[in-house]
């Protein structure tokens, strides 16, 4: 066996759990690494509280004057807990987060008096390097100036001993270069049009909030044998491999009980989420080996996303104290399950209701119908668009696998509320005339029971689907930022409810029609529409590829065919009229997006051929020149006879020479057509070679070095093999 295989597998196999003692209540230790309302009110003037207070609730700006306490106040805070130094954390278009560390500490011009200084100018903005993060050409490479601006939304926290303080990035010339701009706009679309809807039903309405609970799946890999694979560490998966003989196939990992390395790594974990008031609650085994999922408590999106960045890095810090790598790649490991990220989003307004959850009443369930039947008619619209926010290399291994859903964008809501939106739809042949009584219509809504949850199967796979009181959308990948999936969404929805809005007054106005026979008039014309996007069946079926396709519905397989809808006419329009992007950051996303891609798929054909040259064909001759010996050795001995003693020998001394030939013929074929994708000039142009004329040798290529990993003694195997990385505990 190699020696960096064997030193690998001898170090996992030797791992004891690390030693760890939970302290506290979870209720007691949540929140108390965070500069949250009660810390504020503890450290804060009650001007400067009150700013802030105001800020978050009605988006207020904060005086420079009021920052400055605000400031004092937080690095008071800061210090007591021990931080020395703070950071603009910020989430520039890598999709990764982002920090520069400064200290508080200062000293005078001529060097004395060394004191802690942070004030309110360094807490609104500071200047990062724009020219050095993803701007698809909003700036060139002399141009650096950018600003990162707090973000009082979201609660500044400590980690480690720096204070973190969220913020948006944006250039000099006031475009927005992260993911946190275009989501607070969309969520600030979402929360005005929402409220004026809600209107109709309860005047007392005066916010909504977009809510989000996500779903974290990730691998847990023990960090040497994690490290004795070049593929895991520059990519973040596997690209070779041959599958173990024990998988997934007995389903006995989903919710077993959890191995206790992983169950004392995610118990460390939860401790450091609780102090940075992330809310995770739910912890166990996904269906893989060595998968497992962490999923909060529902929050505001704006705050979800952040902490689910947040987790991320976090997950990976504390994993090093456990000697884990965690692998948040959305397919690391050929045939076994992939890893998502599902976003469960509602609407709530701040009078304390749930706008996807019906009650017991026929009026409220008219609300939930409104909000309901809106959104899917959103998706119906936007369906492509929806698909192009979760398009990318990684997450185009997953999608229409066995555990993920299609490609295809499709809702699904059960047979109850399918039978509920045809029986609405049936009420009458024609438009409600001002006469006509509403009895009939409140009698059919009110069929719908105050809980759903129960009476809707789950769909795996639905990419969007109701499960009772909130949408899921599933077909988010595990190493996403939620923040472009969640952008999109809430945008679409926020343009269909503005839409309906001047529908139904149109109706009220022109036609004299009464509020609610108005809203039904125009929410069961929408119905009428909806066959298109709304399906129950197997997801996975080649007879819905067809069905989809006569209904007019995006199959994208790939990320360049689906980024196209980024910059479509209807998508230029959507976030034009809602203010969330202009042509100039929609033009910019998408060519990130291509680039990103383009990249990845070149470090993984690098990475491919490096291995395959260097670890497996150096291997496989090795093995065969002991075939070879074996060979003449045999000769020596029974000389004629030979060739029948040896015939199986023979066999497969000529079975590995055509495997190292395929892999010498296909690595050199894929790098040529690496240097003639990078000639290329468009984006567009260079991702579509990638996809098309690269990415196809991967799968050549393994295939050969798979066979070779059969054949060849294990004793000599250079990497380490999937039945030693997933079931090793």
């Amino acid at each position: 066996m190699s020696t960096i295989r064997f030193q690998a597998l001898r170090e996992a196999s030797s791992r004891k759990p690390v030693h760890f003692e939970e302290s506290g209540r979870k209720s007691a230790l949540f929140g108390t690494n965070v500069f949250n309302e009660k810390a504020m009110k503890q450290y804060l003037t009650s001007d400067a509280f009150k700013a802030v207070q105001s800020a978050i609730q009605h988006g207020t700006k904060i005086d420079r004057k009021l920052a400055d306490y605000i400031a004092m106040g937080m690095k008071e805070w800061a210090l007591y807990k021990g931080v020395t130094h703070y950071t603009h954390w910020f989430q520039p278009l890598t999709g990764a987060t982002a920090e520069k560390h400064d200290a508080f500490f200062e000293t005078s011009f001529d060097g004395s008096d060394p004191v802690e200084k942070f004030g309110g100018a360094q807490l609104v903005q500071q200047e990062p390097d724009a020219s050095s993060f993803p701007n698809g050409g909003i700036r060139n490479t002399f141009e650096a100036r950018g600003y990162t601006a707090w973000d009082p939304t979201s609660p500044a926290f400590i980690f480690g001993t720096t204070l973190c303080i969220p913020t948006v990035f944006i250039s000099y010339t006031g475009e927005a270069l992260d993911n946190k701009i275009p989501l607070l706009r969309a969520l600030s679309a979402i929360d005005e049009a929402a409220t004026e809807v809600c209107k109709y039903f309860d005047k007392n309405v005066k916010k909504v909030t977009a809510t989000l609970g996500w779903e974290q799946e990730y691998f847990l890999i023990d960090k040497a044998l994690a490290e004795s694979r070049p593929d895991i560490m520059m990519t973040g998966r596997t690209l070779l491999g041959h599958t173990s003989a024990k998988g997934q196939q007995l389903d006995d990992h989903y919710f077993g009980a959890i191995p206790t390395r992983a169950l004392v790594y995610m118990r460390d974990l939860e401790q450091e989420c609780m102090l940075l008031g992330i809310p995770v609650k739910t912890r166990h085994n996904e269906v893989a080996p060595n998968q497992f999922e962490f999923a909060p408590i529902f929050e505001e999106t704006n705050l979800a996303v952040d902490h689910n960045c947040l987790l991320m890095d976090v997950m990976q810090k504390v994993a090093e104290r456990h000697y884990f790598k965690v692998l948040l790649h959305e397919k690391p490991f050929k045939g076994v399950n992939g890893s998502g990220k599902h976003n469960n989003w509602s609407l709530a307004t701040d009078t304390g209701i749930n706008l996807l959850s019906p009650s017991k009443t026929p009026m409220t369930n008219l609300q939930f119908l409104t909000f309901f039947i809106n959104t899917i008619k959103a998706v119906n619209d936007y369906e492509s668009l929806l698909r192009s926010s979760i398009a990318t290399a990684s997450n185009d291994h997953r999608l229409g696998a066995n555990e993920a859903p299609p490609a295809i964008i499709s809702v699904f809501i059960g047979q109850q509320l399918t039978k509920v939106l045809d029986e609405l739809k049936e009420v009458t042949k024609g438009k409600l005339s001002p006469e006509e009584k509403t009895d009939l219509k409140l009698n059919v809504v009110g069929k719908i029971p105050e809980v759903i949850l129960d009476n809707t199967d789950r769909n795996r796979t639905s990419p969007f689907a109701f499960t009772g009181n909130k949408f899921e959308f599933r077909a988010v990948g595990s190493s996403a930022n939620c923040s472009n999936a969640m952008t999109t969404l809430n945008t679409m929805v926020a343009k269909q409810l503005k839409d309906f809005k001047i529908e139904v007054d149109s109706l009220i106005d022109a036609k004299a029609m009464k509020k609610d026979d108005a809203i039904f008039n125009v929410l069961r014309e929408y119905i009428k529409k909806l066959k298109k996007i709304l399906f129950e069946g197997d997801g996975y079926s080649q007879a819905w590829e067809e069905e989809a396709a006569k209904r007019g519905l995006s199959n994208f397989k790939t990320t360049p065919e689906a980024l196209k809808a980024r910059i479509s006419k209807q998508a230029m329009e959507l976030f034009s009229e809602m203010g969330i992007m202009n042509q100039i950051e929609l033009e910019a996303r998408y060519e990130i997006e291509l680039e990103e891609y383009a990249k990845k798929i070149q470090i993984e054909g690098r990475v491919l051929g490096d291995i395959a040259t260097n670890h497996v064909i150096p291997t496989a001759i090795r093995y065969q020149n002991t075939l070879i010996e074996n060979v003449k050795g045999l000769k020596d001995i029974f000389g004629a006879e030979f060739e029948s003693i040896a015939k199986e020998q023979i066999i497969l001394i000529k079975t590995i020479s055509k495997h190292i030939e395929g892999i010498n013929s296909k690595v050199g074929e894929m790098t040529e057509e690496r240097k003639s994708a990078n000639g290329l000039k468009d984006a567009q142009l260079i991702a579509e070679a990638y996809c098309e004329k690269v990415k196809p040798y991967f799968d050549v290529i393994r295939e050969h070095c798979d066979k070779l990993e059969l054949l060849v003694d294990n004793e000599l195997w250079t990497l380490t093999k999937y039945r030693e990385l997933l079931l090793t505990k």
